[in-house]
């Protein structure tokens, strides 16, 4: 971790100048927990491992010893446990941030996710809520093989109740979990473990660029918000509009920059609410769209986009709309970077759209 001196803390144009720190995405999340605890007693971190060892990741770590074991502690490994717990909490009046220590292991909860979170609001005519952000991290890259690299975002996108997020820089990690805790409905906060510790350009045979040489590594210190619903245009182009999240922003930064394209990059940051103004502007400006995530292509959430853009700027779109993602296998190990949507196989779309 490193110092700085900046202008702008929150990006709104603030002429003051603050200190502030440049953080990898770990760091980050951390940050945000320890900020919402401090702020309100009612903030409950929870998880296998999350408490003494400090979480699989460390993005726990140092909770238990400055807040205690009432409101930082471990959980059985019962996935089920963990989230039907953490449901009651919301109902009761707390907010519960239930870890699941990687994304592969929800599937147990999502009965109570789908049947008790999503529906509290409606079932009791919003007598009771679930204020419940949902932690776990997310996506291939680090040969976990397939029961450690999942991305299952669409699952959750598809259920009416529940919102859906994933940040792609230590900047909006923050920003966006403060967020999320702060929220009144349940949220499932995706965080991609490929780039907990730097950005990640897709040539996994490269040395990785640690985050504190990236500019959104700078983390303001205290209390700041990251809207939900709101995309953030990494990069400026007219040739074609690319709809991402997570680690693919990054890859597809890359990718865009080695082979000199000019296009318009669109962080998504969250799923549900998605911003969809920003899609139809960019996607009408370009003319051309293509959209990259990790999961598997078959009712993936690159199918939702890519209906959602055809539906909506079909008369706008000089070439189909494209999707690399992907395969419909489980994920493997030995052919990680097969599997994984890398530089060639999103140049190859890229030459395909801009040809057509």
């Amino acid at each position: 971790m490193s110092d700085t001196k900046v202008k702008d803390a929150s990006n709104t144009g603030a002429p003051e100048a603050v200190t502030e720190r440049r953080l990898n995405m770990i760091e980050a999340i951390n940050d945000a927990l320890d900020v919402t605890m401090g702020r309100d007693d009612d903030v409950i971190v929870m998880g296998e491992d999350v408490g003494y060892f400090g979480g699989v990741f460390r993005c726990t770590a140092g909770l238990q010893e400055k807040y205690g074991k009432t409101r930082v502690f471990d959980t059985p490994i019962s996935e089920c446990g963990i989230i039907g717990v953490a449901v009651g909490m919301g109902a009761y009046g707390l907010r519960p941030v239930p870890e699941i220590q990687f994304a592969d292991y929800i599937y147990p909860g999502l009965d109570q996710l789908i049947s008790e979170a999503a529906r509290l609001r409606y079932r009791s005519a919003t007598e009771y809520i679930a204020p419940i952000t949902v932690r776990s991290p997310f996506g291939g890259g680090i040969f976990g093989g397939q029961t450690h690299s999942q991305s299952p975002e669409a699952i959750f996108t598809h259920v009416a109740g529940l919102k859906t997020v994933i940040p792609a820089t230590p900047y909006d990690a923050k920003g966006l979990l403060i967020s999320a805790i702060e929220d009144n409905d349940p949220v499932i906060f995706f965080e991609p473990k490929r780039i907990y510790n730097g950005p990640f350009s897709g040539f996994y045979d490269k040395p990785v660029e640690p985050w504190k040489k990236h500019a959104d590594s700078v983390v303001p210190e205290g209390h700041y918000k990251v809207p939900l619903g709101k995309a953030r245009k990494v990069t400026e182009g007219e040739q074609l509009t690319v709809l991402t999240y997570g680690t693919m922003v990054h890859v597809a930064e890359a990718v865009c920059a080695d082979k000199g394209v000019e296009a318009e990059i669109l962080d998504l940051r969250t799923l549900v609410p998605l911003d969809i103004e920003a899609i139809e502007a960019s996607v009408e400006r370009t003319g051309r769209c293509l959209i990259v995530h990790e999961a598997t292509r078959t009712s993936g959430f690159g199918a939702e986009l890519s209906a959602l853009v055809t539906e909506r700027c079909f008369y706008h779109l000089e070439a189909p709309v494209e999707r690399v993602t992907g395969f419909d296998t489980p994920y493997p190990h030995s052919l990680e970077w097969a599997y994984f949507p890398g530089p060639v196989r999103i140049g190859e779309a890229i030459d395909k759209i801009l040809k057509d």
